[in-house]
């Protein structure tokens, strides 16, 4: 899917088009104001205030005819620079307007611009004429809270997208319906993965299938850091109030921490793993022949999150951190950042996932250390990702307030990012716990750690694959590998019985449909429910002893003997094709 943002022409566009939008809505609602318009990755929106009237999903081809109305006029789009004081007269009946203008931090030059007789604030820039705004399609329309809080008025959002030509348009639309297909909320309840649930939202369910899809990831997340060499901890889920103040989230984090009090003490649920984790290294006292000490953790953290921002297992309440920190001296921040850009792109690979880095250094303003130390960690960062051979996108200022950042952001089949991996240098939190170590010289001193994830949360990563692979995975991770149906359980039901055992001893995830139902009814759900290999067992493969099978997605039947059938499946686990 194609990031609008990233294009400069398809932002001014785009821009461009949300501001016809505001034209046409103008037209068609003479009392309505407008707040902002921006263009977002997949388009533009506009936020609306239209009194009492609500624009509906069926409204909006009404409003594409009088944008289309207004692009065949072919106006000439107009920059207009202001003063303040002619902003604010121009806008007076405009209280979104106002807002913006009195709020705008440099505002010598205030700019609007003017197509036909719609005119509307706006930094820009847009496009020459309105006719270069032909190729555009409003997708959906939604609440939205003025300035995002609640406490505000609710506005209404129309969201749409413009492309250069019209065959780009169908392009995204049917990659639309096709993401639609994937959803993994869908997905999720048909393949009975997991299910939410009113008693508790933003608390996913784990069903039978979904948690052993889980556990096997998870299976294959411990043994590749076993590979790397990483140790395991567990840590307590919740911790009193003096830990808390000790990391700073009791008084920076608090809104989204839930809370109790146990014996007149404030207790916290714990919104992440690193404190424990600090507690987990001070335990004992540590030497510099022990690093890099990498201690990774998937650890269940709690955090508020509102509940208009709750989204399936993409945005949840309770969630598993596939966390590590990694203890380490100075000089071996690069060596140890290679060694895990490079853990990164093997554990992606395995998914078929590309990936971008995007470089995030010291903000301007509200960061601890000094300088000189933000500047050599973050050269660390960029030459390490050099010398591993990978290419990053610089993001300054957007590094956390303790230390710079890698993020890693991976394409899905459907060309979807999703931010995911990240590695932090954290130059905050080895301070306020004390931790140090003792060098070669025998003298204490303090550590150098990296904070990292590879899932970035084990619930949403499980969510991306489930689109990614659109409910169809591989086999090593599939809930169920193989699926018997006997053509008639008369004669063929004790044979595929003895199939069933073999293939189970053979730890294989087998299930027997010996219901009796229609053998095209049973094929056609063992479809439906995406399972890697079916076996279709008849007189044939009782008297040969052999199997006949059909992978999923393909109408090919198959015969092999029993044991080959096995080797099969071992090698395409093991290689996890």
């Amino acid at each position: 899917m194609i990031n609008i943002k990233e294009s400069e022409q398809l932002n001014t566009l785009n821009h461009s088009c949300a501001h016809l939008l505001a034209h046409a809505i103008k037209n068609l609602y003479p009392e309505a104001l407008f707040w902002v318009g921006p263009v977002i990755t997949e388009g533009f929106y506009y936020d609306i205030d239209l009194g009492n009237v609500a624009i509906k999903e069926e409204d909006l081809e009404k409003i594409e005819r009088e944008m289309k109305k207004i692009s065949k006029k072919n106006r000439k789009i107009v920059r207009i620079e202001l003063s303040k004081e002619e902003a604010l007269d121009m806008f007076k009946d405009d209280q979104y307007k106002l807002d913006l203008i009195n709020n705008m931090e440099d505002s010598n030059i205030i700019t609007a611009y003017k197509q036909d007789d719609f005119i509307d604030l706006c930094r820009g820039p847009h496009v020459e004429y309105t006719k270069e705004i032909k190729y555009f399609k409003l997708l959906k329309v939604s609440g939205a809270y003025f300035k995002g809080d609640s406490k505000n008025k609710m506005l209404q959002r129309i969201y749409g997208i413009c492309f250069n030509e019209e065959k780009e348009v169908e392009e995204y639309l049917n990659m639309v319906e096709e993401a639609k297909k994937r959803d993994h909320r869908k997905l999720g309840k048909e393949l009975g993965l997991f299910t939410m649930c009113e008693y508790g939202p933003g608390f996913p369910f784990w069903l039978p299938k979904g948690m052993t899809f889980r556990r096997k990831l998870e299976e294959f997340w411990y043994k590749e850091h076993e590979k790397e060499g990483y140790k395991f901890i567990n840590t307590p889920i919740m911790l009193n109030r003096e830990l808390w103040e000790t990391s700073g989230h009791w008084f920076n984090y608090r809104e989204n921490m839930y809370t109790s009090s146990i014996e007149d003490k404030d207790f916290a649920i714990k919104p992440m793993n690193c404190p424990g984790g600090m507690l987990a290294y001070k335990n004992e006292l540590h030497s510099y022949k022990e690093f890099p000490l990498r201690i990774g953790e998937l650890g269940l953290v709690h955090r508020h999150e509102a509940s208009g921002a709750l989204s399936g297992l993409f945005r949840v309440r309770m969630f598993t951190q596939d966390d590590a920190h990694i203890f380490m001296t100075e000089e071996q921040i690069e060596s140890e950042v290679i060694n895990l850009i490079n853990f990164f792109d093997r554990v992606y690979d395995i998914f078929n996932l590309e990936y971008t880095i995007e470089l995030s250094t010291r903000p301007e303003e509200k960061y601890i250390g000094n300088i000189e130390i933000w500047d050599k960690a973050e050269k660390a960062l960029a030459d390490a990702c050099n010398n591993a051979g990978k290419e990053y996108i610089l993001n300054p200022g957007d590094g956390a307030f303790y230390g710079p950042k890698l993020d890693f952001h991976i394409k899905d089949s459907l060309g979807r990012t999703w931010q995911c991996g990240t590695i932090q240098l954290d130059m905050n939190l080895p301070e306020r716990f004390d931790l140090t170590y003792v060098s070669e010289n025998g003298e204490k001193k303090r550590p150098v750690m990296l904070h990292r994830v590879i899932f970035g949360s084990v619930e949403r990563f499980i969510g991306i694959l489930i689109e990614h692979y659109a409910g169809a995975f591989p086999l090593w991770l599939s809930p169920i590998q193989v699926n018997i149906i006997p053509v008639n359980n008369k004669y063929h039901l004790e044979y595929s019985k003895k199939l069933k055992k073999l293939l189970f001893d053979s730890d294989i995830r087998v299930e027997l449909d010996d219901r009796e139902e229609k053998l095209g009814y049973k094929m056609r759900e063992s479809q439906m429910y995406k399972n890697p290999y079916t076996l279709i067992i008849g007189d044939k493969e009782l008297n040969d002893n052999t199997i006949s099978y059909r992978k999923y997605g393909t109408e090919e039947t198959i015969t092999l003997g029993v044991d080959e059938f096995i080797v099969l499946l071992n090698s395409q686990v093991n290689e996890k094709k």
